[in-house]
């Protein structure tokens, strides 16, 4: 028998040209960005794991739908091109474009929800958290328990918890529960998938009790993969058929098309209510454009339904799924902690293992992030109490995953990239002692990781180097 070969499922025909900078360099960017990662200049950066959100590599007949935009204010024939592919691949009857996924959330949010509301999820995002939260619902976690433990290694983390689901009926009845926010796959959980038994079960639960399950679809693709391959009678199939059984036991979701979609720009809510899509249709002109291109661009939605015809094809989803995996074993190979089982479009580090000697509120995670920029050039992203801001009260809430995403761009780098990354924070796993805390110097009120500022906590009198908050 022939061996099987298998690289790259595409050939690179444009190249954009990366530095390498000197550690210098990097610290005087790290402390102009305030030792936020968000805040660095793009042009000071290496290689780029911040997000796979619209950092995709777009292919040529992408690059070509770009060049058939239409773009008439009413009625771009784009519009009806991305609502016949979202109908045929998820199977949604309505579709409102967003200018991304936020976007949608926003538009969810403000048409289903009434203050004093509860929406349970399995588990927060920072950006749907907030958009229901300015809404005036409560998020109420109801993942499995596992999903908090970074060492849990089950195939499906991202899994609801029906007793939790049900408890939550139980204790505000139904009518204050819009809709179930169901993430396919689970971001802060490590790019967890969830189960098609558990999304057959949600949904049946749901219904039961006239609830809404509401995908949040941005990376369903590989949540539909990650099913393929883990959950027994599924591996036959192919992605594009399982996906369309997910969607189907939903009553609609939100997508950014930044992500799955293998786009740079763009989203769109989708939904089966026509009440549901009526109200849409209202307030996305408010917010976002006319309904037939919501803050798009005609080229853009042409970009998208392309996109999505080519997210499904089943060589390109696996060696998507095979890249992050490498770069997850290269990093479990040598002893660096790491949540488990690898998900599907990052790396996830655990800062609180890997820097130990930190106390939470000293920020481990956001400061590993800075570090390992300051080691090599390579953005990434904290996901821990920074990203979970604060209560209510004004608390800090505590996550129990205090992480460091590794995110990898669809299309865009190679292994010998991932080599590279992992053999830095190889390196900087073995001199970790030495990496001091964080504090907060500025905070702003709203999702406060995306501009929040640092500074290293400062040097003690007998020289060494504070590692925790004064009392």
């Amino acid at each position: 028998m022939d061996k099987m070969y298998v690289a790259e499922p595409y050939k690179i025909k444009v190249v954009e040209p990366i530095r390498m900078t000197t550690r210098a360099q990097r610290q005087a960017a790290l402390e102009r960005a305030g030792y936020n990662t968000f805040l660095l200049d793009s042009r000071d950066v290496y290689i780029d794991l911040l997000t796979d959100s619209g950092t995709t590599a777009m292919s040529d007949r992408q690059w070509a739908g770009l060049m058939l935009g239409d773009e008439a204010y009413a009625g771009s024939r784009n519009f009806f091109h991305l609502l016949e592919t979202v109908q045929e691949y998820y199977g949604f009857r309505y579709m409102v474009p967003t200018h991304q996924g936020r976007g949608a959330e926003h538009l969810l949010s403000r048409i289903a929800i009434k203050p004093g509301d509860y929406v349970p999820g399995n588990m927060y995002f920072t950006t749907t958290r907030a958009h229901q939260e300015l809404a005036g619902a409560t998020f109420r976690d109801v993942i499995i328990d596992e999903a908090h433990d970074p060492q849990a290694d089950l195939p499906f983390k991202g899994n609801v918890d029906l007793r939790k689901f049900q408890a939550l009926i139980d204790e505000v009845g139904a009518e204050k529960i819009p809709y179930i926010c169901l993430a396919v796959t689970v971001n802060l959980a490590g790019g967890q998938p969830v189960s098609l038994q558990n999304i057959r079960d949600v949904s049946e639960l749901a219904h039961r009790h006239g609830i809404r399950v509401m995908f949040d679809a941005t990376r369903c693709v590989e949540n539909a993969y990650l099913i393929k391959e883990r959950e027994p009678g599924h591996a036959g199939r192919s992605v594009r058929e399982i996906l369309k059984e997910m969607m189907s036991y939903g009553d609609g979701c939100t997508m950014s098309g930044k992500k799955d979609c293998m786009v740079n720009i763009g989203g769109f809510l989708a939904m089966n209510d026509p009440e549901l899509y009526q109200a849409a249709t209202q307030l996305v002109v408010l917010y976002e454009g006319m309904p037939s291109y919501g803050g798009l661009a005609g080229r853009d939605m042409e970009a998208m339904a392309l996109g999505i015809q080519e997210s499904v094809d089943d060589d390109y989803i696996h060696h998507r799924i095979m890249q992050v995996r490498y770069l997850g074993d290269r990093l479990a190979a040598a002893g660096v902690p790491i949540v488990r089982p690898v998900g599907g479009h990052a790396v996830f580090l655990d800062a609180r293992q890997f820097l130990e000697h930190l106390p939470q509120d000293a920020f481990p995670a956001q400061m590993l992030a800075a570090q390992i920029y300051l080691q090599s050039g390579v953005r990434s992203m904290e996901r821990g109490i920074v990203s979970a801001g604060r209560d209510r009260e004004g608390q800090n809430h505590h996550p129990n995953l205090e992480l460091v995403r590794l995110t990898v761009p669809r299309r865009v780098y190679t292994y010998a990239h991932m080599d590279v990354v992992a053999d830095s924070i190889t390196d900087l796993y073995e001199d970790r002692r030495r990496i001091p805390g964080l504090t907060m110097v500025y905070e702003p009120k709203v999702l406060r990781f995306f501009t929040a500022r640092f500074e290293p906590l400062p040097v003690t009198q007998d020289g060494a180097r504070q590692n925790a908050l004064p009392a």
